[in-house]
């Protein structure tokens, strides 16, 4: 066993008869054998397999989950500050978001992957390129009102500003009752309507469908892209076979 890991990439069917050899070890089967993703394995190779593959666990998940949601901010801020930087929102920046999401996970879990990993990185993938919507938002905002037009004052005829006669004396310095009773908004209900608006701007793109729909298209992929990082490894193990049998019955194990 000079490998370090088992290899069974390539499957390898044909062989002579009493010849049949294990694909990682290459020694002659004798007695058990497998057949691992296809290829020919001896009983030895078949266990050292068992035992190296990775053993998913709620502590695996928590911990692909906490470097999942930081892989999702820091996709949130790339994401944000591209568009307000360039004032360009080009969709393929979520091609980015989902890589870095899913490698994220896959990280965090020590390699472990399954259903439950990548619906955490679909999730993470979509919030964060819909939640980027919100500072791309707010930095417009603040460069409209910076760049608004002067407000307009007329003179009067003395050369002094004129006042809106329909405006009373000390207007401008006093609240009038009804501002001053005027109801604040909560702002925890602010901020969960501003997730909200965050969370479904992709579909808000629509307005403009031909943009919105290639705009969602490419979301997809991004988070296509999560979901195939963060998935299990496939690895077949059928047996155990005996050498020389006619009809060996399969066991998957």
């Amino acid at each position: 066993m000079t490998d370090a890991t088992p290899q069974f990439g390539t499957a390898e069917y044909k062989s002579s008869p009493g010849a049949d050899t294990c694909k990682n070890c290459k020694q002659t089967l004798t007695g058990r054998y497998y057949r691992i993703n296809g290829a020919l394995a001896c009983e030895q190779c078949t266990e050292k397999l068992k035992t190296q593959l990775p053993k998913d666990s709620h502590a695996a998940f928590v911990r692909g989950l906490v470097f999942g949601i930081g892989g999702a901010i820091l996709g949130l801020i790339l994401y944000s500050v591209f568009g307000i930087v360039t004032g360009i929102v080009i969709g393929y920046v979520s091609l980015a978001v989902g890589f870095i999401v899913g490698k994220a996970i896959r990280f965090g879990s020590g390699g472990i992957g399954g259903r439950r990993y990548q619906i955490a990185a679909a999730l993470l993938t979509y919030a964060a390129v819909s939640m980027a919507a919100i500072p791309m938002s707010i930095s417009q905002a603040i460069k409209e009102k910076k760049t608004g037009p002067p407000a307009r004052i007329e003179q009067s005829p003395s050369g002094s500003p004129s006042k809106d006669a329909s405006q009373p004396d000390g207007a401008a310095s006093s609240t009038s009752p009804q501002s001053a009773h005027k109801p604040q908004m909560n702002l925890g209900a602010a901020l969960i309507g501003l997730a909200l608006v965050g969370l479904a701007s992709p579909f808000l793109e629509l307005q403009n469908p031909f943009h919105g729909i290639i705009g969602l298209v490419i979301l997809f992929v991004g988070i296509r892209i999560a979901w195939q990082l963060t998935a299990g490894p496939k690895i077949d193990i059928l047996g155990p076979f005996v050498v020389g049998a006619s009809v060996p019955p399969p066991i998957t194990t």
